[in-house]
């Protein structure tokens, strides 16, 4: 297992509560996340990140109707909008329902939900990853959406915090003028993009990919679908600031707490499974004591060299060629 320890340089105890208290760093609130955000004072919340339910029926589901399934939904949203601050952002991930082989794109239903309640859409990011269940009569999904919208037009952006590394540092201006012969490119980083890849390597390529969580993922958990903490730190470096909350309204495993933490803000999780809840807690003890296991951010993704075992064409297959 490829783990790597954080260490928590900017506190030596990350100060915990189960009811929320605005002196704590991590609060978790288990139960239903309708009743328990009424416990969030308005207009204190930076920034929202969550990846709701798909409606898919997994273990922590009941599958609906999606008339139904939004209806259960779009009342968590209006409440978190009074949560966040006015120059605050939502961060929402999703994928696709699907019902009986037919896919519903759930930002097309998304977006018109958060713009009904005035929201503005400032980046509809596309999260691509290699790995996931194979289709049989359809193309193998291997992205997902987050839409990042923002409450006001007044809202933080970092964009320093996430640059990367230019694929051309050395290119100059050639047309004449003032700046003729003289770099052309930031030499803090280019802007990231809406499309978060990494193939080869970060220099050389300059894309963001952000491998899922799945079996052999070293932030695996008993949850059959949590996102990966370097998704989150993206956001949280981009969208808030040191000492501002970071609030997830569907926590599961508390990976939106955990990115928070890992960057001096505060995180408040609301997930209505005990079990879930338990694991948030249990994953920033580790936090805590330097010893929780994370993919780091930028880590660029591997790529066989074809000489690996698992690389090479099976012997069969070659026997059929014949």
């Amino acid at each position: 297992m490829n783990t790597k320890k954080i260490k928590n340089n900017t506190r030596k105890k990350i100060k915990g509560s189960d009811v929320y208290d605005s002196s704590s760093d991590a609060i978790f609130l288990c139960g239903d996340s309708y009743l328990s955000l009424d416990s969030i004072p308005n207009n204190s919340v930076k920034l929202i990140i969550s990846s709701p339910p798909y409606n898919l029926g997994k273990e922590y589901e009941d599958k609906k109707s999606l008339k139904e399934y939004f209806a259960s939904i779009i009342p968590i949203i209006k409440k978190i909008k009074k949560l966040l601050a006015n120059d605050g952002s939502i961060c929402w991930q999703v994928g696709n329902h699907v019902n009986k082989g037919e896919i519903y794109p759930l930002d097309i239903f998304y977006y018109q939900i958060f713009k009904d309640l005035g929201f503005k859409l400032r980046n509809r990011i596309i999260w691509h990853f290699n790995h996931g269940l194979h289709g049989t009569k359809r193309l193998s999904g291997r992205y997902e959406t987050m839409l990042w919208f923002t409450k006001s037009d007044d809202y933080t952006f970092n964009l320093d915090a996430v640059r990367i590394p230019q694929k051309y540092p050395g290119k100059r201006q050639s047309r004449a003028g003032k700046s003729f012969g003289k770099p052309t490119a930031n030499k803090l980083g280019k802007n990231p993009s809406d499309y978060w890849e990494i193939l080869l390597k970060e220099e050389e390529l300059g894309f963001w990919d952000i491998p899922n969580v799945k079996a052999n993922h070293v932030e695996k958990t008993l949850h059959p679908c949590s996102f990966p903490i370097e998704l989150v730190e993206r956001c949280v470096l981009a969208y808030s600031n040191e000492g501002d909350f970071v609030l997830d309204p569907f926590c599961g495993v508390g990976s939106t707490m955990v990115g928070a933490l890992m960057n001096n803000r505060k995180a408040i999780g609301c997930e209505l499974f005990e079990e879930y809840m338990k694991v948030a807690k249990d994953r920033v003890k580790q936090l805590e004591k330097g010893e929780l296991p994370y993919r780091p951010l930028g880590k660029a993704i591997h790529v066989p060299k074809g000489n690996e075992k698992v690389a090479r064409i099976p012997e069969e297959w070659k026997k059929k060629n014949k």
